[in-house]
């Protein structure tokens, strides 16, 4: 997160260091030294590094209006402040839901939404694409009950309050979460392994415009259909051949960036998504040689929903 420096505003916003007094500067000093705890929750709670922005400096102004003089652990009340604010941004996109994210634009524009498309394609990988795929799914009272005890271990009786449940419901809360961040069996194949470390060099050589090693990557005959939206285009479109496919793939370099390997279906695949919202899949077929033989890219938001999008590495 980006450091607030003392004495100034950036965008009319109130610094910490603005706050003086005894109490204010323990605060603070609290507040700064928590802020990449903070930061990391209100990322994985939102998804989204504009939104955990805001949400943490919207945490520092409550913060700074309460008496914290008896407070004993600041780091878990500063926490429970902040996930206070991601909840009510959480309950109020849910009620929206008409995020432009939906619309039936082209992929390549969410690459530019975002504030840092850089920060956020970064923060992204480091969680996972697809477990934020399936975290965006969750109610606002799962994510939170799932993210606080599972990624922060944050005992229920303390997350409870927060949700309004009794620590009981809040653990069922957290284990239905659990089952859907799991989602289905990975489809058993004898050469799994194989094809995910292609899935995997396939996106490395796509991020990294590395031409030579996505060649290498595709049958002479590879096929790769993209349905109509993914471009977009008037129908849906065909390539044929491993250099036409690969030169298209270097041409994806920006929409790379927000790409992750996930579970399609069971199978392993590529999801690209902003914000925890999917907006293409790729699902790949091999031959016996192990090369890839086709890539199917499906961008049509019905079609999505369809699609069981799950993280690769979940433990079972």
């Amino acid at each position: 997160m980006r450091p607030l420096r003392a004495g100034r505003h950036r965008g009319g916003r109130e610094t910490v260091d603005d706050f003086t007094g005894d109490a204010g500067q323990r605060l603070a000093a609290r507040f700064e030294a928590d802020r990449p705890h903070l930061a990391a929750v209100a990322y994985r709670l939102l998804g989204s590094a504009t939104e955990a922005d805001d949400a943490l400096q919207e945490a520092w102004l409550r913060a700074r209006q309460a008496d914290t003089g008896e407070v004993g652990n600041l780091t878990g009340w500063l926490t429970t402040v902040v996930t206070r604010v991601c909840l009510n941004l959480l309950r109020a996109r849910r009620n929206r839901r008409e995020d432009a994210l939906d619309a039936h634009d082209s992929p390549a524009a969410a690459v530019t939404e975002s504030g840092d498309p850089a920060r956020e394609a970064l923060l992204a990988d480091e969680v996972g694409i697809a477990l934020l795929v399936v975290l965006d799914t969750l109610s606002p009272a799962e994510r939170v009950a799932f993210v606080l005890h599972d990624m922060f271990a944050v005992p229920f009786e303390e997350i409870a309050p927060l949700i309004e449940r009794n620590p009981a419901a809040t653990r069922q809360l957290a284990s239905r979460a659990r089952r859907r961040v799991r989602g289905r069996e990975p489809v058993p194949t004898a050469d799994a392994g194989r094809r995910r470390e292609a899935v995997e060099a396939f996106l490395a050589a796509t991020r990294g415009g590395d031409f030579t090693a996505l060649f290498a990557l595709l049958a002479p005959d590879v096929a790769l259909r993209a349905d109509a939206l993914v471009v977009p285009t008037p129908e849906p479109l065909t390539v044929q051949g491993a250099e036409p496919v690969a030169r298209g793939a270097m041409a994806a370099m920006a929409r790379a960036r927000l790409t992750g390997v996930a579970l399609l279906d069971g199978r392993v695949g590529l999801v690209m998504a902003e914000r925890g919202h999917p907006r293409l899949v790729l699902a790949f077929t091999f031959g016996a040689d192990g090369l890839i033989t086709g890539i199917d890219i499906t961008a049509d938001p019905k079609r999505l929903r369809a699609i069981d999008i799950g993280p690769v590495d979940t433990d079972r």
